[in-house]
């Protein structure tokens, strides 16, 4: 049975990756229906914080980590809820679906 301390972090760290998700498919619908409001500045807000908190942590989720220091041997979350071979490719998948997204809502913008 996994320590309970990994299992409360693990268990974070799930809500938080599935909560980005949210977030990013949000923003893909407010660039499809050009809205533009407090709520799209939240999620963009919390997927900027998030990725700054990975370049922090040279490339790893602090979650993950703390995880693996809690004992886990592997601390991701990712494998949970995907196939092996999306969840080694998720976090490319995520910035190129969120560069897009910005370019999609820079041009509705300004045009």
């Amino acid at each position: 049975m996994p320590n309970k301390k990994v299992l409360v972090i693990k268990s974070i760290h799930l809500a938080l990756f599935i909560f980005m998700c949210v977030c990013l498919f949000y923003i893909l619908y407010c660039a499809i229906t050009g809205t533009y409001d407090w709520t799209l500045l939240a999620a963009m807000a919390f997927i900027l914080i998030d990725a700054l908190s990975i370049v922090f942590n040279r490339g790893r989720c602090p979650f993950t980590t703390l995880a693996e220091k809690y004992g886990a041997e592997n601390g991701a979350v990712t494998h949970l809820i995907l196939p092996a071979w999306a969840a080694r490719h998720v976090f490319k998948f995520f910035i190129a679906l969120f560069v897009v997204e910005i370019i999609w809502l820079g041009t509705g913008y300004f045009t």
